[in-house]
Order: structure tokens, then sequence, then C-alpha cells
């Protein structure tokens, strides 16, 4: 009787614990999110030309945002952070459920950096060791499975370099 009663004290903890982990956790309200224009980019790798459609962030509130609150994002899918000048780029997964991987590329959209598997709600900073004009985010594991290197090229109207 005993170890029973135990048992329950220890199921309704781990049930009050698991409702207030879902009241708790973030959500916002669809009036709040912001909305993006969507785009094509081009990823050129040695192995291929690899098309995605983006949405594009590109105003403080949309940069802020980014992809928190999504639950999925499409293989050939991804968002694209465009800053005014190259600078360090900073970043992190703060309400972010998607794993992401995070291409920063220079002017001419030469990648100059990335980082790979970045874990959903992270707080910590993820920065480009280089000086970036924008990043473009991404499902995680897709700089392996497409082989992205320093130096490859992603093709898009922000960096006068778009393909047809």
């Amino acid at each position: 009787m005993i170890a029973r009663r135990y048992r329950s004290i220890y199921t309704r903890r781990a049930l009050i614990a698991g409702l207030a982990m879902v009241v708790l956790t973030p959500r916002a309200k669809a009036a709040d999110l912001q909305t993006f224009e969507k785009s094509k980019l081009v990823i050129e790798t040695a192995t291929g030309k690899y098309p995605f459609t983006i949405e594009l962030a590109v105003t403080d509130p949309q940069m802020e945002q980014g992809l928190m609150f999504r639950r999925e994002l499409a293989a050939d899918a991804g968002m694209l952070f465009e800053y005014a000048h190259p600078m360090t780029i900073t970043m992190w997964m703060k309400n972010t459920y998607i794993p992401l991987d995070m291409v920063f590329m220079g002017p001419d959209g030469k990648v100059v950096d990335y980082h790979e598997r970045a874990v959903p709600f992270s707080l910590d900073t993820i920065a480009s060791k280089a000086p970036a004009r924008a990043v473009l985010e991404v499902n995680s594991g897709t700089v392996q499975r497409l082989g992205i290197q320093v130096g490859d090229v992603v093709h898009h109207p922000f960096f006068n370099n778009a393909t047809n």
C-alpha cells in the first residue's frame, strides 16, 4: 500500500510537470508572426547545383523571428537573412524547434563559413568565423548532404549572381 501511494505521488508530479511544460512552452500568436517573401536560390558545390525555395528575412522583426516556432521545413527550403554590409553574424536557436545548418556568405555569395547541426532551443551564440553579408538557414544535415564547403557559391539576386 505504501509503495502504491509513493508511486501515485510521483505519477501525479510527473503529470503536473508535463502539463506545465505544455503551458509554458513558447507559442506565438498567428497575429504576432512575421510573413516572409519567397524567392529561389541555387547552392553550387563541387557535386552540383541545388535549387532551394527560400524565405527572405530582411527587416529587423523578420530577422528576430527567423524560423522560430516552425515545426517543419522542406528539404529544399530555407531562410536567407540579408545584412547591409559584411560583419560577424551571430545567431541562436531560441524558440526554434527544427535542428538547422547555417551557411554564411560574403557579398559575392561565396561561402565563408558554416555551422552544422545547431541544437533546437539552444541559447548558445553561433557566430561566423569570417565577415559575412548573409546567412542561409537550412535543415540540419544539408551541409553534409550537399558537400558544402568554404568557397562554394550561393546564387541569388541579393548577391547579383542569380542563375537562370
